[in-house]
């Protein structure tokens, strides 16, 4: 895309402040890990070769290792040789949870699941020289939420992970984080106030990305949550779906909690994907709660994913419309990624539409890895090439920061008055 002069200033930026978030599953683990062991952190931008030569001359006891799937190749190649030197490794994640056979391959060992229920078993194993293959963690496990590591950081990030609860009630047939790890969960929120203390002792003034699937989709009351982050003066992102919007309790909390924005997935326009539950709508009724929360003083971010089945040249021009004229302050457009776990992913292998010479690195949510129902592959990469050139175009997106301004200014008036 950028070598069709498509700089996206929008998602350019999403996507650096997503690859600036600390690792949070490696950096919980290594809060479980006990002394005489020792630990130390690696983000993805400091995996180079240089700090691939300081592990190989460390020669680590054990290497652990969490992708995602469009870096899972990458996560395999740099696996491959450390074991090549007799360094064991072991991976984790929603990938390697969801293809365990397929990462045994390249790992010494494979973690199914969230990893704290077994890791005191790991260092136990490692030490005797019984690394097992596999470490099963079953979904209905309740996690442990340990302290993560944050101060193997190297330098302080432009923003911290958080996480509030686990997983998410809902069974979105296209999401690959909900139900792959564990059951869904809340966090104590004395354990969140703990977290946020250990944060502001290195960001007095911390911003924070929740890592939630679905914050607010449980039942517990949120002010204490609320009165949590609020007491801690953090800046904070979340993922929540759009009944927020007719939950006065939340809309009345929300920006003076210090809420800047809010992920919302408003999905597909012409496919209505299964196990959405509630969350599924009519498009002027999420639309409504959209402006209500806005209206509050907080931003939402509205993604929207194409090329589900039904989807046409016609429907792209639909949607396109649409962006152009909504009172969405940021969106996000995606194409639908049938990522391994998922129903949507076993209804595309079934039916024989999986790309499979596309390979992992291509589920990059840009690129297309299934053959289209009622379009060609190639005319669904046009499709949503056109789509994103003309909603990220100078105009729109100086219509979205207007958005933001009258958001941010809305922000600043009920703090005043309140």
């Amino acid at each position: 895309m950028l070598e069709l002069g498509m700089s996206l200033p929008g998602l350019q930026q999403r996507a650096s402040a997503i690859a600036e978030l600390p690792a949070l599953g490696v950096l919980t683990l290594a809060g479980m890990t006990p002394e005489p062991w020792t630990c130390s952190y690696r983000g993805t931008s400091e995996v180079c070769e240089q700090s691939i030569e300081r592990i190989l001359a460390d020669k680590p006891d054990l290497v652990a290792i969490s992708a995602l799937t469009a870096s899972i190749e990458e996560a395999y190649r740099l696996a491959a040789r450390l074991r090549a030197h007799q360094i064991p490794t072991i991976i984790g994640g929603l990938h390697a949870s969801a293809c365990p056979e397929e990462a045994e391959t390249w790992c010494d060992s494979v973690i199914v699941g969230r990893g704290e229920s077994v890791w005191p078993q790991v260092l136990q194993d490692v030490l005797a020289g019984t690394l097992q293959r596999r470490y099963v963690v079953p979904l209905n496990t309740m996690p442990l939420w340990p302290m993560p590591r944050f101060d193997l950081l190297s330098q302080t990030p432009a923003r911290f992970t958080l996480q509030t609860q686990a997983g998410c009630p809902l069974a979105c047939g296209f999401c690959g984080a909900s139900r792959l790890l564990s059951r869904f969960a809340e966090k104590p929120v004395e354990r969140i106030r703990e977290e946020l203390a250990v944060i502001q002792r290195l960001m007095p003034r911390p911003l924070i990305e929740l890592a939630d699937d679905n914050t607010f989709a449980g039942s517990r009351d949120v002010n204490p949550l609320f009165d949590a982050l609020q007491d801690a003066r953090a800046r904070w992102f979340t993922e929540a779906d759009w009944r927020i919007g007719e939950r006065p309790e939340i809309l009345q909390r929300l920006a003076s909690s210090g809420c800047q924005q809010v992920l919302m997935g408003i999905e597909s326009l012409v496919f209505r994907y299964p196990g959405m539950g509630e969350k599924q709508a009519e498009l002027n009724r999420i639309m409504n709660a959209v402006d209500a929360i806005q209206s509050a003083g907080v931003a939402v971010n509205g993604c929207f994913i194409i090329g589900a089945d039904g989807e046409t040249a016609q429907s792209l021009e639909s949607l396109t419309e649409f962006l152009l004229n909504c009172s969405l302050a940021e969106i996000q457009v995606t194409l639908q990624t049938p990522f391994p776990g998922t129903s949507l992913y076993r209804q595309l292998q079934s039916e024989g539409r999986l790309l499979v010479e596309r390979g992992w690195s291509a589920y990059t949510l840009f690129d297309v890895t299934y053959q289209p129902d009622c379009m060609t592959v190639e005319d669904l990469e046009a499709g949503f090439r056109n789509v994103l050139r003309r909603v990220f175009s100078a105009s729109a997106t100086r219509r979205r920061n207007q958005i933001r301004r009258r958001i941010r200014n809305t922000a600043r008036s009920n703090s005043r008055t309140n």
